[in-house]
């Protein structure tokens, strides 16, 4: 059970940063940018976003408690928020978004905090699953550690494509990228239903109605 948790963590987590559909991205937010430089940028986007995403890992709970709302009900709506996450993946609203992101964007600024660390690597859906997945772990130390290492797992997959964005961005092509996360969209959505199914499991719902 311990590491089919792990591996759905890490699934979780990488289907929602997509590192795949991040590396493009980089590449041209970073267009004529010196190799140290776009590798400086690289680690400084990463570093930010596993600040955040620890800081909504560890006390996320606690501040959901504090404005009184239940882990059954956070789950019930994190799960929504990462099912139009998997939907905007399907029909590439997401792909939209963030090139019109592009746009709206100085090459000549660093991009490092925004867009790459947030929103783009710890968006909402990664937040509202760092909490997910640190909850579902419950008092077990152990599983909140194993969350946490996964999530700098992920991490350090974004720095290594990140470093790669030109070769990737060649080899995969246009069409490459697209189908590649049509199919994490397909997993995102079951990832989603499950934590649905958990959160109305954990209110008691599913249960009463003999699920």
């Amino acid at each position: 059970m311990e590491g089919a948790f792990v591996v759905s963590a890490f699934v979780t987590l990488f289907v929602v940063m997509d590192p795949i559909g991040l590396t493009p991205i980089f590449a041209v937010l970073t267009q004529g940018v010196g190799p140290a430089q776009r590798r400086m940028i690289a680690l400084r986007a990463c570093v930010v976003a596993a600040v955040l995403l620890t800081v909504f890992g560890t006390v996320g709970e606690q501040i959901l408690g504090f404005v009184g709302i239940t882990m059954p009900a956070f789950r019930i709506a994190g799960g929504l928020l990462l099912f139009l996450t998997a939907l905007d993946m399907l029909f590439e609203r997401r792909t939209r978004r963030r090139e019109s992101r592009e746009r709206e964007t100085d090459p000549a600024e660093d991009p490092s905090v925004f867009p790459l660390a947030m929103p783009l690597i710890a968006g909402p859906g990664a937040m509202a699953s760092m909490i997910l997945l640190t909850g579902q772990a419950g008092p077990n130390l152990a599983g909140v550690a194993a969350v946490h290492l996964v999530m700098l797992a992920v991490l350090g997959m974004v720095f290594a494509l990140f470093l790669a964005a030109g070769l990737l961005e060649r080899a995969l092509g246009r069409t490459g990228i697209m189908v590649i996360t049509r199919l994490l969209g397909m997993l995102l959505a079951a990832l989603s239903v499950q934590f649905i199914l958990d959160g109305l499991r954990g209110a008691g719902l599913v249960a009463a109605a003999g699920g």
